[in-house]
């Protein structure tokens, strides 16, 4: 993330999205050792990964690379992992096994043995990224798996985020307030909305946040 973050941080403001997915690229792949490079072609699940929702003004274009999302005058836009919804539903079984089984919801908060269930699964999954799905990780990433909107001159008012966000909203404060709202009625993530990872209780959320809000 680190990383990827600074080479968009000075990257020319002309960068197309082709530029970028091949810069940032390399820009990763530099800080692998030559010797790693074997191993990480076939193992993708010990690469650098991240994703990131840009958007250029020059080009009056935002390029969603991996699991990431946003709000374009109000309507949603997202770019899940494929295989995420699955393994979620999956968790959410055996989180439900497992309480009525007797374990204690405190219990799996603490230590949540439902998502160490389908770590194999998840692996198996990320061996499909950059093939699959689009991730930062320092090999070639899929054009056709790069989600573009293309804005047109109207003006507009956008908000990028993380998918660390259940529910997106036009502010900051809405977005953090249904958060926790989900947390307060379904700390475990295995209702409506459902995820790989519950709340630990000594954590303020499930997931890595980002959120800006601008207008375009």
């Amino acid at each position: 993330m680190q990383l990827t973050a600074r080479f968009i941080r000075h990257m020319p403001k002309t960068t197309t999205c082709e530029e970028f997915l091949t810069g940032v690229t390399a820009y990763i792949r530099k800080h692998y050792k030559k010797s790693m490079l074997p191993r990480l072609a076939e193992h993708p699940e010990d690469r650098l990964t991240c994703s990131a929702v840009v958007y250029s003004r020059v080009s009056r274009e935002i390029w969603m690379v991996g699991d990431c999302q946003c709000l374009i005058g109000g309507k949603l836009y997202d770019n899940p992992k494929p295989y995420e919804a699955e393994l979620a539903a999956i968790r959410a079984d055996e989180v439900k096994r497992q309480l009525a089984a007797g374990v204690k919801t405190e219990s799996l908060l603490k230590n949540d043995t439902a998502r160490s269930f389908i770590i194999p699964r998840m692996i198996e999954t990320m061996r499909q990224q950059n093939i699959a799905y689009s991730v930062i990780d320092g090999f070639h990433i899929p054009r056709q798996h790069v989600r573009i909107i293309t804005l047109d001159f109207r003006p507009w008012e956008i908000v990028l985020a993380s998918d660390g966000y259940p529910f997106l909203y036009p502010t900051l404060a809405e977005s953090e307030r249904r958060l926790q709202e989900q947390r307060s009625a379904d700390p475990l993530n295995i209702g409506a909305f459902q995820a790989t990872k519950a709340f630990h209780p000594d954590f303020n959320s499930f997931d890595d946040r980002a959120y800006i809000r601008f207008k375009a």
